[in-house]
């Protein structure tokens, strides 16, 4: 059963559209712990919107803030404290995705970060990767990070035009398994990432 956590190197890097393909491939069920910021929409009903198939649940988010900010702010500017003991995983027999917040290194509270939540719930990890410029150091600096505190990653994801020397040398130097690219699309629909969970389906049937 796969239960995986999605973060990224950075910002925007496109967490919940490969959210929403995992949560497709899998007919996983979805949760976001904490949404900071909930206009226009949020990460959960956009994947929500994306997702066809007929199992996936999708769970309501522990706290939804109201601010778009790193969550430790957006709960200080509702005069609350998120807490670890806040934070307790679905009970489902399904496979289960599970989408942060930002980068691993994001704050939630002082002295609690999303890798401690990581820690916290024992889930697989995958980390999706942009190429910009110092994306490389980023996503090594990342990967580091995971490795140091124990968590194992499930796989890496490179979202955007293919930079095959970036990309070579984050897997050589790491040595992480890559999972299927994911290209600028012009439209996100679900029939995008439909076409996208059948190559992640058969990715996830081959490790």
């Amino acid at each position: 059963m796969e239960r995986l956590f999605i973060t990224g190197s950075g910002t925007d890097v496109g967490k919940t559209f490969v959210s929403a393909i995992l949560t497709e491939a899998l007919q996983a069920d979805y949760w976001k712990p904490v949404q900071a910021g909930l206009e226009p929409t949020t990460d959960a009903a956009t994947v929500r919107g994306l997702v066809q198939n007929p199992v996936s649940r999708f769970w309501p988010e522990r706290h939804r803030l109201q601010l778009p900010a790193s969550p430790h702010a957006a709960a200080a500017a509702e005069q609350l404290t998120l807490r670890s003991e806040d934070f307790q995983l679905p009970v489902t027999d399904n496979h289960l995705l599970v989408e942060g917040a930002g980068g691993l290194l994001v704050p939630l509270a002082p002295g609690f970060l999303i890798a401690d939540l990581i820690g916290q719930f024992g889930l697989d990890v995958v980390v999706v990767s942009r190429n910009y410029l110092g994306s490389i150091n980023h996503t090594l600096l990342t990967l580091e990070a995971l490795q140091t505190r124990g968590l194992r990653v499930r796989g890496l994801v490179f979202n955007g035009e293919p930079t095959l020397a970036t990309e070579d040398f984050i897997q050589q130097h790491t040595g992480v398994p890559v999972m299927p690219r994911v290209l600028p699309e012009p439209h996100v629909s679900a029939e995008v990432v439909s076409r996208y969970a059948a190559e992640f389906r058969a990715w996830f049937s081959s490790f």
